[in-house]
């Protein structure tokens, strides 16, 4: 297999697959291929179905193979940001902030992932509910804006905004913390809660969560207008 990534902030990865080579994808993200490649619609057990519905997946993944000669596959991003590959290995399964799967090689497997802290689910920006990636092969993920990565050694810490977490080793755990001091609270302008994430592991920070940027366009939409159309 082999991929490249083209086109951001509006993503796109090409694939060329050798013959009888597999990707799995979320349905609706294939964009184009060769007529060469055969699409089966999978769901796996009920457990799969509605965790990865609860993950902000669809219901069902497609899996595209190679048949009768090398083939070609893209897959585009749902929204504007950074598209990443991202190498997962038995030992090194990731988590990742919902709705960021795009698509995998064959070997990928997807399933739920609780936050075991209450205030991490409650107040760490994504909710209780992520995505764990195991398996062996190439993930492709979705992000929002542009990423940073940073690997932290054991007990060592990161503090991150709600909402910027993207990715992280699930070596690493991740607690909320509350801004110190009533002025910083009120007047600082921040989030009354940052997401603290400690190592050992690999974390992917993301520049502009989605809910982000659709706050900072709430000022410049049209306001709605209300029409007096009864008769005087």
């Amino acid at each position: 297999m082999r991929y490249e990534i083209k086109g951001e902030p509006m993503s796109v990865v090409i694939v060329h697959l050798d013959e009888n080579e597999s990707m799995i994808t979320e349905s609706g993200s294939m964009v184009w291929m060769s007529p060469n490649m055969q699409m089966e619609t999978v769901g796996g057990s009920v457990g799969k179905v509605f965790g990865r519905l609860f993950a902000g997946e669809r219901l069902f993944q497609n899996v595209y193979t190679a048949r009768g000669g090398e083939g070609l596959i893209a897959f585009a991003s749902k929204f504007p940001g950074s598209l990443r590959a991202v190498e997962i290995t038995p030992d090194r399964p990731v988590i990742a902030q919902k709705s960021a799967f795009l698509a995998a090689t064959s070997g990928v497997e997807t399933s739920i992932f609780f936050q075991k802290k209450l205030g991490a689910g409650l107040f760490g920006g994504e909710g209780f509910i992520m995505q764990q990636i195991s398996g062996n092969g190439i993930a492709f993920l979705e992000f929002d804006g542009s990423t940073v990565e940073y690997e932290l050694g054991a007990g060592q810490q990161m503090i991150i905004d709600t909402g910027h977490l993207a990715l992280m080793d699930a070596s690493c755990s991740v607690d909320v913390e509350t801004v110190k001091g009533i002025k910083n609270i009120f007047l600082g302008g921040e989030s009354i809660f940052n997401t603290v994430v400690t190592g050992p592991g690999r974390i992917t920070l993301q520049t502009m969560p989605l809910s982000a940027f659709a706050q900072n366009l709430i000022p410049y939409l049209p306001k709605p207008v209300n029409v007096n159309t009864s008769s005087k």
